[in-house]
Parts: C-alpha cells; sequence; structure tokens
C-alpha cells in the first residue's frame, strides 16, 4: 500500500502548499490601504490653509494659516510622502511574489524579514510624525496657559479640521503598518515551522 505521504522536497525547495497565496494576497491589500491612507493624509495636511480678516478700529490685515508654518506639519507631510512612496514599491513587490511563487522557502524568508525591518523603519517614522503634528495641533486646539500661548482653532476652525482629519488618517495608517508586521512576522513563522516539520 502506497504512503500518502509527500517525499520531502530537495533542500532549498519547499512543497506547494507552503506558498499558499493568502497572506501574500492580505499583504497586497494591506498595502493598498496604506498607500491610500498615505496619500489622503498628506493630501489633506498639504491643502489646510486658511486666512482671516483681522479688523481693528485704524485698519484691517490678513493673516493665513498654512501647514508649512511648522515645522512638525512639514515633518508629517514629508513622513506621509515617504510612506505613500514606499507603499508602492513594498506593493509592487508582494504583487510580484503574489504571480510569481518562489519556490526557495529561504527567498520567500528574507522577502519577508526585509519587509519588516522595513515596515518597522516606516512605522516608527509615521508615528513620531502624528505624534508631533498631534501635539502641534493639540496646543492649537486648547492653548497652553502655562506658557501664555492661546488656542487658534477658535479663529481657524477650517484648518484645524484639516489638521484633525489628517491625523485621524495617519493614525489608521499606522495601524496598517502594525498589521502588515504582524502579518509579516507570521508568515515568516509558517515557513520556519513547515521546515521543521
Amino acid at each position: 500500500m502506497a504512503s500518502k505521504q509527500k517525499l520531502a522536497p530537495e533542500s532549498g525547495n519547499f512543497e506547494p502548499e507552503m506558498s499558499s497565496p493568502k497572506p501574500i494576497f492580505m499583504d497586497l491589500c494591506l498595502r493598498i490601504l496604506l498607500f491610500t491612507a498615505s496619500l489622503t493624509a498628506v493630501v489633506v495636511m498639504v491643502t489646510s490653509n486658511q486666512t482671516k480678516l483681522i479688523q481693528t478700529p485704524l485698519y484691517s490685515f490678513s493673516i493665513p494659516a498654512k501647514f508649512n508654518y511648522s515645522p512638525a506639519y512639514i515633518y508629517f507631510a514629508m513622513a506621509l510622502s515617504l510612506s505613500t512612496f514606499y507603499s508602492i514599491l513594498s506593493g509592487i513587490a508582494s504583487s510580484w511574489i503574489l504571480v510569481k511563487p518562489c519556490s526557495s522557502k529561504k527567498l520567500v524568508m528574507k522577502f519577508y524579514l526585509a519587509l519588516i525591518a522595513c515596515d518597522v523603519v516606516i512605522l516608527g517614522a509615521v508615528a513620531a510624525a502624528t505624534g508631533c503634528a498631534g501635539a502641534v495641533g493639540y496646543i492649537g486646539l486648547r492653548g497652553n496657559s502655562h506658557a501664555n500661548w492661546s488656542e487658534i482653532c477658535n479663529v481657524y476652525d477650517k484648518f484645524c479640521r484639516h489638521i484633525g482629519a489628517s491625523l485621524v488618517v495617519s493614525l489608521f495608517a499606522s495601524v496598517l503598518l502594525v498589521s502588515l508586521v504582524i502579518l509579516s512576522a507570521y508568515s515568516v513563522y509558517c515557513l520556519a515551522h513547515k521546515g521543521l516539520n
């Protein structure tokens, strides 16, 4: 009676069922969402400008509020632009692995490990930029009585709404990056576990 157990593959190669397209497809979907979220956050941030006309008894003048007046918001726009560009490159790499499955387990594991490292770097940049911009946005919303900084969101309401929306979308992008790190780590675990069995 013939055994149902499959023959062991040659060294460096693994069986077809090990290269399941489900994790790679999920990875690609998350990267498309990351691209959308990052691009949306950047567009909303760079379009956040508002001009207010201030009138005094003697004369009137206009004071604009723009994102590039704050280094925190400039850093935010740069970090999210980097995340947008990275999501395109990593999405292309994921789709290439999905379209052309690789028979080398070591190569696929190296690919996932590289993705984990890059995702963590981008996550750090996006999270730091979101926290930095959020702190400045909070000062604009609430002010700081100890430093004698008054709030500006009661005057520049549209500007502050743009900043707040951009920060919320950026938080969503950070959650997507965390999910990508977890998914890549799970894929590496599965490949290593199946290699030991």
